[in-house]
């Protein structure tokens, strides 16, 4: 007799099941990271590709969506809850594991799906996108994380404010630490305010669109829509706000540019720089940092409406083109040229107003772009400095006695908005322009809590919008 223990037989070997949302989610994230793609580009021309293919529904979409806007909002946070849970530093663990990781985190900790399908779900896309070894250590890790809920585990992993008030708010709320020390200053105040800017960074904005004036009208976009998912703007008279979500370019006044996605906040800078009084003529407007378009759109029908002229320019050729796209079929006359803001070919003196929406670190506009926050550096906004006291002073030279110029940024940092136009206008790095602050906040009607003046700072918690920022000067000589 055979005395030897009988062998169990193996397991048959199984193949892992590709979730295509789950799939289609990780793709994103790794585009993000390795090139330094930005999700809302990525994004919809992979769920495209998967709607054509069959493979997706809306809610599979929508799931696509939230795992990808869900896990770059929070990754901050759930880094620190990773970190808790093994026994190596963060910075060993290789990046396509980590987004793994952070978006089994996300479903476990920012959704409802049930803490067993999430655990599974993320165990079988980590064996298909990284092999059986790393699926094991996927596994241990988000059963730990199980352990507590997100309240739970914020409290084992952030310091206590009263001992270091920003990395406090840094972890909880998913913002590097300088970030919240910048966001901080801008908006000065104590712990509530922070707190609710913070908190409205990590929201998903809603969809605005603008009726752009003589060529479409927000009844008519209210009508597209229906009454179910429209809603009217806040402030800006151009907006109707998309309820229920969708897609914009699915609208017939969207595809033909007589109406397009702008962020109320946007609506309202260009708005005040046509709704300043100018003595004399008002013929010849400029939009001198036009790229993408919106807002160069929204002031060529607004100059159209007086029998102005807008040329708008953008540095970026790619950029340009997508001006002309978006003022195409323009009923009034414009042009758009391919040119630098810094070094320009038209004359001093030319122009009655001019916008300078400069290039800026986008700090405004982290809801939108949430992978911005994790790819920004404060060193970045030392780059930025001297093209923006440039680009300023440039304006105020192109602009005639009498006119208007309307500084703009998507972003609240102090050194990105007050102290460069006072370093212009006071001469610091080059010749003082005679120029005069213009009050702002008159010409934005019925919008509250817009500080001192006189220049105005938008904010997402207070405002809905994006964080713009907004100082108009006239030349006086």
């Amino acid at each position: 007799m055979n005395d030897q223990p009988r062998r169990r037989p193996a397991k048959p070997h199984r193949r892992p099941k590709k979730d295509p949302v789950r799939f289609l989610a990780f793709e994103a994230l790794r585009a993000v990271d390795e090139r330094d793609a930005y999700a809302n580009l990525v994004l919809p021309p992979l769920l495209k590709k998967a709607r054509a293919k069959g493979d997706f529904d809306g809610r599979d979409a929508a799931l696509a969506t939230e795992l990808v806007y869900g896990t770059l909002r929070r990754q901050g946070t759930y880094d620190a809850i990773v970190a808790a849970c093994i026994d190596r530093p963060l910075r060993e663990v290789d990046p396509p594991v980590l987004d793994v990781l952070n978006m089994g985190v996300h479903q476990l900790l920012g959704t409802r799906i049930p803490t067993h399908a999430a655990v599974s779900a993320s165990v079988e896309l980590a064996r298909v996108v990284l092999g059986e070894g790393r699926a094991k250590f996927v596994n241990a890790v988000l059963r730990k994380v199980t352990a507590h809920d997100l309240d739970g585990w914020v409290e084992k992993v952030a310091p206590p404010y009263d001992e270091d008030a920003e990395d406090h708010l840094a972890v909880v709320h998913s913002h590097p630490r300088w970030i919240v020390s910048a966001l901080w200053d801008a908006l000065g105040g104590g712990r509530a305010g922070i707190e609710d800017l913070l908190e409205a960074d990590n929201e998903r904005p809603e969809v605005t669109l603008a009726a752009r004036p003589g060529r479409s009208t927000t009844e008519e976009l209210v009508k597209a829509l229906g009454e179910d998912n429209s809603l009217p703007g806040r402030w800006s008279p151009y907006a109707v706000r998309m309820a229920e979500g969708g897609e914009p370019g699915a609208l017939e006044a969207v595809r033909e540019s007589r109406a397009g996605v702008q962020d109320e906040g946007s609506q309202l800078v260009a708005a005040a720089l046509a709704a300043v009084p100018v003595e004399g003529r008002d013929t010849r407007w400029l939009d001198g940092c036009a790229g993408p378009g919106g807002k160069a759109a929204l002031l060529a029908a607004l100059a159209a409406e007086r029998g102005a002229t807008l040329l708008a320019a953008e540095k970026q050729p790619h950029r340009a083109r997508l001006v002309e796209r978006a003022l195409a079929g323009n009923p009034g006359p414009y042009q758009v040229i391919t040119a630098d803001g810094t070094r320009p070919p038209w004359l001093p003196g030319t122009f009655d107003r001019i916008l300078m929406d400069v290039p800026c670190s986008g700090l405004g506009a982290l809801r939108r772009r949430p992978e911005s926050r994790w790819r920004r550096r404060a060193e970045d906004l030392e780059a930025f400095a001297p093209l923006q006291r440039g680009l300023l002073r440039e304006a105020l030279k192109a602009v005639r006695v009498g006119g208007v110029v309307g500084y703009a940024t998507c972003s609240p940092h102090l050194a990105e908005t007050r102290v460069v136009v006072e370093d212009v206008l006071k001469g610091r790095g080059g010749e003082p322009v005679e120029a005069e602050w213009i009050d702002a906040r008159p010409l934005l009607p019925g919008v509250p809590a817009l500080g001192e003046g006189p220049d105005v700072q938008l904010w997402p918690h207070l405002h809905g919008t994006d964080a713009m920022y907004l100082a108009l000067l006239r030349r006086t000589g």
